[in-house]
C-alpha cells in the first residue's frame, strides 16, 4: 500500500538535516508531526533526526540541531526525508553519498525539502520522475540533472518519492499528507493549530517575488506580475503584457501606480534586478550569465541598472557579501 493513501497506521520518519539547512523548512515538518499527533492523541508520525556524522548539525540561522544518530547504510524506516539547504555539494561528499543511496534502500518513500532535492537527483533517486526545489535554484538544477522533469510547482509526489519547493511548500505537503492518511479534519485542524488559511495545493506555482501577496493587488495587476515573474529572461514589452490581461497600456499603467506607486516598467526591472542579486550572491554563474538570465542584452546595461539600485556593481556585491 502506497504511503499517500488511507491508513491509521503509524508512520515511522527519519529526517536527515544537512548543514546549513533552513529551520523553517525543518519545523514546517516537525511541528506539523507533533499537532497532527497532539490533535489526534495518537502518535500518528514517530520521527528521529540523523546527521552525516552523528554530531549537531549548524542551520543556516547558526542554530546547532542535535542527532539521535548518524546515518548508516543499515537505517531503515517508512520515510526518509531529506532537509538540505545552502553548499549542499560541500557538505555531502561522495562517501556520504554513497552511504546515502545504499540507506535509501531501506526505505519505502523518499522526500527531498529545498536543497534535498538536489541529494536524491545526485542519488539517482529522480531520473525519469517529476520534481521541485527552490525556485531560485529550478534552471540551475534542470541543467545539472536533464534526466529529471523539472517543474515550477509548490511540491511534487511521484510515486513514493516527493520534492518540495520550501519551507511554506512543505507545510503544505505535510497538510496534504496528513488529509489522505488521516483524514481531512485533522489536517484541519493542524492548519488551525497554526493560524494558517493559506493552504496551497502542489501544482500551484512557487512565487518568485517577495514584495508582499498577490491577492492584496487588483486581480489584473496580480495576473500581470505573474507574468512578469514567469518572463524574467525573455522578457515581455509593455503592450504585451496588456494584451494579455486585456487592457490598454494607459490603463495597465494607471493601476500598477494605484497598486505599487510603480510604472510596470519600474517594477518588472525591480524584480529583475532582486533575482540578479539572488544569482550574484547565491550561485558561482558569472556576472555575463546573471545578465542573460534576467533578460539584459548586454554586460553593461546589467551592470549600470545594478549599480543605479544597490548602489554597488554585481562584482562588488558578490565580493562584499
Amino acid at each position: 500500500m502506497s504511503t499517500f493513501s488511507p491508513s491509521n497506521d503509524t508512520l515511522d520518519v527519519t529526517l536527515l538535516v544537512i548543514p546549513e539547512s533552513s529551520m523553517m523548512s525543518l519545523a514546517s515538518v516537525l511541528d506539523v508531526m507533533r499537532a497532527a499527533n497532539r490533535f489526534s492523541r495518537r502518535n500518528l508520525f514517530r520521527w528521529r533526526l540523523l546527521t552525516l556524522d552523528g554530531k549537531p548539525a549548524s542551520l543556516s540561522c547558526g542554530l546547532a540541531i542535535h542527532s539521535d544518530d548518524v546515518l548508516t547504510t543499515t537505517t531503515q524506516g517508512d520515510m526518509l526525508i531529506i532537509i538540505g539547504g545552502f553548499n549542499q555539494d560541500k557538505h555531502v561528499s561522495q562517501d556520504s553519498l554513497k552511504t546515502l543511496r545504499q540507506a535509501m534502500r531501506k526505505f519505502k518513500t523518499l522526500g527531498g525539502i529545498e536543497a534535498g532535492s538536489w541529494l536524491l537527483a545526485r542519488a539517482g533517486k529522480l531520473n525519469g520522475k517529476n520534481a521541485t526545489t527552490h525556485w531560485e535554484d529550478l534552471d540551475d538544477f534542470a541543467l545539472r540533472f536533464p534526466q529529471v522533469n523539472v517543474r515550477p510547482d509548490r511540491y511534487v509526489i511521484d510515486g513514493e518519492v516527493f520534492t518540495t519547493g520550501g519551507a511554506s511548500p512543505s507545510f503544505d505537503f505535510m497538510l496534504h499528507l496528513i488529509r489522505i492518511r488521516y483524514g481531512y479534519h485533522l489536517s484541519l485542524e493542524v492548519a488551525s493549530a497554526f493560524i494558517y488559511d493559506g493552504v496551497h495545493t502542489g501544482k500551484d506555482a512557487q512565487p518568485m517575488m517577495s514584495l508582499g501577496k498577490l491577492e492584496h493587488y487588483e486581480p489584473r495587476v496580480a495576473q500581470t506580475i505573474r507574468l512578469m515573474e514567469q518572463h524574467i529572461e525573455d522578457t515581455l514589452s509593455l503592450d504585451m503584457l496588456a494584451e494579455s490581461v486585456a487592457l490598454s497600456e494607459r490603463m495597465l499603467t494607471y493601476l500598477f501606480k494605484q497598486n505599487l506607486q510603480l510604472s510596470p516598467g519600474q517594477f518588472y526591472l525591480r524584480l529583475r534586478l532582486q533575482t540578479a542579486r539572488r544569482l550574484v550572491l547565491d550561485t558561482r554563474l558569472t556576472m555575463q550569465e546573471v545578465a542573460v538570465r534576467t533578460g539584459f542584452n548586454s554586460l553593461a546595461a546589467f551592470s549600470r541598472q545594478f549599480k543605479h539600485y544597490y548602489k554597488v556593481t554585481p562584482t562588488e556585491c558578490r565580493k562584499g557579501k
